[in-house]
C-alpha cells in the first residue's frame, strides 16, 4: 500500500513539475529572460530527481535506499539552487 501511495504522490509531483517547466519555457520564449530558462532547469532537475528515484526504487525492489535518497536529494537541491538563482537574477 505504501508503495502505491509513493508512486501516486511522485506522479503528481512530476506532472506538476513538468507543468512548471512548460510554463517557464513558454515565458522564456515570450520574454527571452534568462531567469525563466534557469527556472525551467531548476524544476527539471527536481522532477528528474523524483522520477529517477521512483523508477529506481521499483526496479531494485526498494533496496539501496540510501543511494536513492542521495540521488533524490542531490538533484532536488541543485534544482532548487537554480530556482533561487532565477529569482536573484530576475530583472
Amino acid at each position: 500500500m505504501i508503495e502505491i501511495l509513493y508512486a501516486v504522490s511522485t506522479v503528481v509531483f512530476v506532472v506538476a513539475g513538468l507543468t512548471m517547466v512548460g510554463m517557464a519555457m513558454r515565458a522564456y520564449v515570450k520574454t527571452s529572460r534568462q531567469a525563466m530558462l534557469h527556472l525551467s532547469l531548476g524544476f527539471s532537475l527536481a522532477v528528474a530527481g523524483a522520477a529517477s528515484t521512483m523508477i529506481s526504487a521499483f526496479l531494485t525492489n526498494f533496496t539501496g535506499t540510501r543511494s536513492l535518497l542521495l540521488v533524490n536529494s542531490g538533484l532536488t537541491t541543485f534544482g532548487f539552487l537554480f530556482v533561487m538563482y532565477s529569482l536573484v537574477i530576475y530583472e
